[in-house]
């Protein structure tokens, strides 16, 4: 996974690395809060990463989604719920970064 990590987050783990190491373990403890699954967490951070419209966000929580097992329609469903809330250019967006990022995994 780390062949998708862009050059400025490697940089700025490497000059703070207690910063990053104590987002990790707060990212982590929030994920182990309550009950959800780790495929349903990624598909609600999926969710808030399109309404964001963080493109780095949208492609890694698909990834992430994808490897905890969640399949492509599901993930696709999860940016088409978009749609209502966060509008079409937002959510066409969201789906051709997932679309982008699943053309990768296929090579």
């Amino acid at each position: 996974m780390t062949d998708h990590l862009p050059d400025v987050y490697v940089a700025f783990r490497e000059r703070f690395p207690e910063v990053a190491d104590s987002q990790d373990a707060l990212a982590a403890s929030i994920d182990d809060s309550g009950p959800l699954d780790e495929k349903t967490t990624r598909l609600i951070k999926l969710g808030i990463a399109l309404g964001a419209q963080a493109d780095g966000a949208v492609r890694s929580n698909v990834r992430k989604a994808l490897q905890a097992g969640a399949s492509e329609k599901e993930v696709e469903q999860a940016i088409l719920l978009g749609l209502t809330t966060r509008g079409f250019p937002a959510t066409v967006a969201a789906w051709q970064w997932m679309t982008e990022v699943l053309n990768d995994s296929e090579r």
